[in-house]
């Protein structure tokens, strides 16, 4: 995959190097896998940060439906967090894999109406992923096999004929999204572009030492399950002969001190009792801090982009035993030494005590 992608000209992508698992199939059930062939409905997916009390993620489906009406369509989700880029590539990176080949709109778009590019990147399974070129869509893309060619969305034939300053989900993404579904070549949307020149993402690698893994907070899910920078190899090959109920320390980097926590690595949350913290790795493979059925980012008050090191407890010093006393020198063998004999003439010695002599 990475030779095919050097020798395309483009960028190895490699977004979660120590588990870079390439989806190049639709992932399915076993008993659907048979019947897929290439001659499917037309699928298009929508991701944003609209939210559901605006009627701009309707909106957005309504423009797909009078483009392509035979399309189906999915909501992978509108809650993404207000302005976070990295978030909604968080997402649309879980959710890639499970879609069915077809065109996949993303908007989560702060530098709306600027000189940002609108893009269109197809990928080695065969998907669209349309979009701002803003990192969004570029993990993404490394997880569907990389890219294999990318346009600016430049065409007005495949833009609605009035484009605002402030919609581009409505006026631009939808709709290209849409025509790819039906069908349309990727480069009649615009100039082709190399991918290396596309904004990449700031996506914290782990740091894997023997004995210990530091990585990142990166998202937040609604159970306040924290999820880390790094995947379960990472960890892994950080602490080797790692097994399901071993007890591990984590440790929170709070500025110059840091907060530890005894925590179980385990397979599931039933795993340890109620309200305990436990680390595992969640349904995409990720690394998460979590409290069974309890909040991970209340209990320990962690917040996104705080660094964790999660090691194994470094075993208590053996305690110190007592020095001995230093060794008394023996006493002199033979008979007690007399005392030095009186030099003739001189006075008796006086008793202890006594007045001196006048």
């Amino acid at each position: 995959e990475r030779r095919g992608q050097e020798r395309r000209g483009q960028r190895p992508r490699a977004y979660h190097r120590a588990a870079m698992r390439i989806y190049t199939d639709t992932v399915t059930t076993s008993a659907n896998a048979a019947t897929l062939s290439a001659h499917r409905t037309p699928f298009v997916s929508l991701l944003s940060d609209f939210g559901s009390r605006d009627p701009s993620a309707g909106i957005m489906r309504a423009v797909v439906a009078g483009i392509c009406p035979e399309a189906n369509v999915v909501d992978i989700t509108h809650d993404v967090d207000k302005y976070a880029i990295r978030d909604g590539a968080l997402v649309l990176w879980s959710a890639a894999p499970y879609l069915p080949v077809g065109a996949h709109v993303a908007v989560v778009d702060p530098g709306v109406g600027t000189a940002r590019k609108g893009v269109a990147l197809q990928t080695a399974r065969g998907d669209y992923l349309v979009g701002p070129d803003n990192g969004l869509l570029m993990p993404a893309a490394a997880r569907l096999g990389g890219i294999t060619a990318a346009h600016l969305l430049e065409e007005p034939r495949y833009a609605l004929p009035d484009v605002s300053t402030s919609f581009h989900g409505r006026d631009i993404f939808a709709p290209a999204g849409a025509h790819l579904a039906a069908g349309v070549p990727i480069d009649e949307l615009g100039r082709s572009v190399d991918p290396r020149r596309l904004l990449d993402l700031e996506w914290p690698r782990p740091e894997i030492r023997r004995g210990a893994m530091r990585a990142q907070t990166i998202y937040i899910d609604t159970f306040g399950n924290v999820k880390l920078s790094a995947l379960a190899d990472d960890l892994a090959s950080a602490l080797p002969s790692l097994r399901f109920g071993e007890r591990l320390v984590l440790r929170v980097e709070e500025g110059s001190a840091r907060r530890e926590v005894p925590i179980t690595w385990v397979a599931t949350f039933g795993e340890v009792p109620e309200g305990a913290p436990l680390l595992t790795a969640d349904s995409y493979g990720r690394v998460a801090v979590s409290v069974h059925q309890g909040s991970a980012a209340s209990a320990f008050g962690l917040e996104l982009d705080t660094t964790v090191e999660v090691a194994r407890p470094v075993p208590p010093l053996p305690p110190r035993r007592a020095a001995s006393p230093p060794a008394r020198s023996a006493p002199p063998r033979g008979p007690a030494a007399s005392p030095p004999a009186r030099p003739p003439g001189s006075p008796p010695a006086r008793p202890p005590g006594s007045p001196p002599r006048r």
